[in-house]
């Protein structure tokens, strides 16, 4: 897993290039945003269970096709294992956000999800629609908290969202 500045670094050593005006800005970025991300985690953390509740509420809320009987989350077991989904997709976003890099969650979410979702029969619209009832949460806990929330904040989430890229349900 690399952060944005070994990203960067890597990306100008394998070209043998010295990090030029656009390497120095995306620095400056990164370090001018750190603790800001850091905070934002911070509060993330300390509501990730609240936020996954809400999001799973309003996601059955929005598709209830899904709680009701050949639906993909009905029975408990099935109710659980798409809360613990969520989880991972918030508690990944939140790694990749302190980074400032999506590079953890093609490496350790997004690498061969599909495939086991299909080979399971998960349907993958009501993923995405779930990641983005995750983001739009995430914002407004964060701004409640008196956080300004930026681009940085919505990466995670949108390049979950992107990389997934079906969103029929």
């Amino acid at each position: 897993m690399r952060d944005a500045v070994t990203s960067l670094i890597k990306n100008y050593d394998v070209t043998g290039r010295y990090l030029d005006r656009n390497a120095i800005d995306q620095l400056k970025s990164y370090f001018e945003t750190g603790s800001t991300r850091v905070q934002a985690a911070t509060v993330i953390n300390a509501n990730a269970a609240a936020l996954v509740k809400q999001a799973g509420s309003q996601l059955f809320s929005d598709l209830p096709e899904l709680i009701r009987p050949g639906g993909n989350a009905y029975t408990t077991r099935r109710y659980a294992a798409c809360l613990r989904d969520m989880d991972y997709y918030l508690r990944y976003a939140t790694y990749a956000l302190v980074a400032g890099s999506t590079d953890v969650l093609d490496e350790r979410v997004l690498q061969g999800l599909r495939e086991t979702y299909n080979s399971l029969s998960v349907p993958i619209g009501p993923t995405v629609v779930g990641i983005g009832i995750l983001k739009d949460m995430v914002k407004g806990t964060v701004e409640a908290a008196g956080i300004q929330p930026g681009d940085w904040l919505d990466e995670p989430f949108d390049h979950m969202i992107r990389e997934l890229a079906e969103t029929d349900v």
